[in-house]
């Protein structure tokens, strides 16, 4: 069922086989965009999200990927929409707080977890399979530098898949804060909190659940008690994949470090540590973020299906 306010129909354009599947009821899973414009760089980025929307149709659901294009908010691209977006060298970083600038403005921008949360309810889409969400930065307690993904998963009604929060953040102050505003948190299979690039955090993970069909049932569960907002799942990236936290974690220390000695701040941090990190180990980092966006877009498809 679509939930597109009335007011909102003028700026959005859904995808027919996304507005075709939703209509007749079928499986979708909702795909981020900043993943495209600042996680990869081309051509990297195409060829994954392109593999990443085949292995969710060879699945079973439809893959919707959300991002504004020239003002227009897109529940799902074409082919030629989506590599034209990962060739965009000025791609504005998107989350609720500029949302709506974007569209205003026309600009074309990726989506974050927070916004993409935000356009699959307007779709009614259940179910968002990404990487990691963003969560409490390191050294919050003076920076204030809390991801916006957060709170949205506290309001909006959207199953969000991922390796966890990621690594780069602080895992424990992340999980604290997600406690606090009421989201569930569920390790898939694992009692222990992923971390990323790695399968294992020193955190346990708050719920564990082993079953899509576990997950599917639990969301229903919250919507028929009134209990609002999202669910995150956490889902390990492949052991024959994964980075031992422990070498991780150097490679993070070094590049939080050149962000320091850089003062970089705000939206530019993620990328920067993405960045360094992927020079760091000698491109290790975007093959294990590849295969764990595989993994979770694998996975929200059987959520999207079991529901």
């Amino acid at each position: 069922m679509t939930i597109t306010p009335e007011t909102a129909r003028p700026f959005i354009d859904v995808h027919a086989p996304v507005a075709q599947a939703l209509a007749a009821g079928r499986p979708v899973v909702a795909l981020e965009s900043t993943i495209i414009t600042h996680g990869m760089p081309y051509p990297d980025n195409g060829a994954m999200a392109a593999n990443v929307e085949k292995i969710i149709s060879d699945g079973g659901a439809v893959p919707a990927t959300i991002a504004v294009v020239n003002g227009r908010i897109k529940i799902g691209l074409s082919d030629g929409e989506r590599e034209s977006l990962a060739m965009t060298g000025d791609a504005m970083k998107l989350s609720r707080a500029d949302l709506a600038f974007a569209v205003s403005e026309g600009r074309t921008g990726g989506t974050t977890v927070a916004a993409t949360m935000i356009a699959a309810h307007m779709a009614g889409i259940k179910v968002f399979a990404t990487g990691g969400i963003g969560g409490v930065h390191k050294g919050a307690e003076k920076s204030f530098d809390i991801s916006a993904d957060l709170d949205e998963l506290a309001r909006t009604p959207v199953i969000v898949v991922s390796a966890g929060a990621k690594a780069i953040l602080d895992i424990e102050k992340t999980l604290e804060v997600l406690e606090t505003r009421g989201v569930p948190v569920i390790g898939h299979g694992c009692e222990t909190m992923p971390a990323f690039w790695s399968r294992q955090s020193p955190f346990r993970a708050p719920l564990t659940l082993h079953r899509p069909e576990q997950i599917a049932h639990f969301h229903k569960t919250r919507q028929a008690l009134g209990l609002g907002g999202g669910i995150l799942v956490a889902n390990p990236v492949p052991q024959d994949q994964e980075i031992p936290a422990a070498e991780m974690a150097r490679y993070i220390d070094a590049a939080q470090k050149a962000a320091e000695a850089q003062h970089i701040s705000g939206k530019a941090v993620t990328p920067f540590l993405l960045s360094k990190i992927l020079e760091l180990t000698d491109g290790r980092s975007l093959k294990t973020n590849i295969a764990l966006v595989e993994n979770n877009a694998r996975l929200a498809a059987e959520i999207a299906k079991a529901l």
